[in-house]
């Protein structure tokens, strides 16, 4: 999973359309920070495959590139772009069906239209849906997004939560730290306020995927809990954010063999699946040795195989 494309059908949409908040020029596609060449992977399921195969791996849970995500946009045009993209998405795994499935794009920026293209798409056979960590800097905690939580718990339909809208920090300033160190903090803040807030209390059937190892969340939950004693800001929020695991679970992608090993062994197998991030550079290179290198072959072989196919009910 964690594996991005970029659908044809979204990037024509872009081109002959004008109020997204995404530029489109030439081979490019850019916004929010994010800029990626439109290289055959993005585009084509046969490249994609082959990229697959020559990391390791036989399949993958694609969804769009987080530059598609475009939640500035007004309900009509971001329900629009939703649609280009899962109707892309299911063309482009529809040509390798029993080795490419897809992620719903929503647009949180209404919620109603949200749930009712998430419910179009779990009939179009999305197998879960990916969404951002903000709505165009809003919290998802805090975007009355409930009738779309209820809409995921009513359609079984699992949420990867990937960085977008990245807060601006002056450390963050150049040298790519707004993704070395950005995209884990959004990633953290998304969670534990989702978690404080009692979002997941309210809806007990919200399934999270959390891309790039969970940030921060598996490494500083402890000073969560711990602050939930002592802090009387924390005194309505649940005791322990560990109890989630289950209903929370994190990719693979720390570039790191010892904290892959340290994230495997604090959570559970069954609660880490493989990513990839492909095609984005930061993607790594050696995604099965290094998973391999940490846990061992067997371990490994449940979260490439056994993780996914229960989260996103394969």
């Amino acid at each position: 999973m964690h594996n991005h494309a970029a659908p044809r059908e979204a990037i024509e949409l872009l081109r002959a359309s004008d109020g997204y908040p995404i530029k489109v020029e030439g081979d490019v596609i850019e916004a929010d920070r994010v800029r990626a060449e439109l290289t055959p992977s993005f585009l084509d399921p046969a490249a994609k495959l082959e990229q697959l195969e020559r990391v390791g791996l036989e399949a993958a849970v694609v969804s769009g590139s987080p530059a598609l995500f475009a939640y500035e946009a007004d309900a009509e045009r971001g329900a629009a772009l939703c649609r280009a993209v899962n109707g892309g998405l299911a063309d482009f795994c529809g040509h390798y069906a029993t080795r490419l499935r897809w992620l719903a794009h929503v647009p949180l920026q209404a919620p109603d239209a949200a749930a009712e293209l998430l419910a179009e798409a779990a009939g179009a056979g999305a197998v879960g849906a990916q969404i951002g960590t903000s709505v165009a800097g809003t919290p998802l905690s805090e975007a009355g997004l409930d009738l779309f939580w209820a809409a995921a718990e009513e359609h079984d339909i699992a949420l990867l939560v990937h960085p977008a809208y990245n807060n601006p920090h002056p450390g963050l300033e150049g040298y790519h730290l707004q993704n070395v160190i950005g995209n884990q903090l959004e990633t953290t803040i998304a969670a534990e306020r989702l978690i404080v807030s009692g979002v997941l209390d309210r809806h007990p059937g919200l399934r999270l995927v959390l891309v790039h190892a969970g940030g921060y969340v598996p490494w500083q939950a402890g000073r969560l809990r711990h602050a939930a004693t002592v802090r009387a800001e924390l005194a309505d929020s649940p005791p322990d954010p560990y109890d989630y695991l289950g209903r929370i679970v994190f990719d693979t992608i720390t570039h790191d063999a010892g904290a892959l090993r340290f994230l495997v062994d604090r959570v559970g197998a069954a609660n880490v699946a493989m990513g990839t991030d492909l095609p984005f550079d930061m993607a790594p290179p050696e995604p099965v040795a290094g998973l391999e290198e940490a846990v061992g072959e067997e371990t490994a072989r449940r979260v490439m195989e056994e993780t996914p196919r229960r989260v996103f009910g394969l």
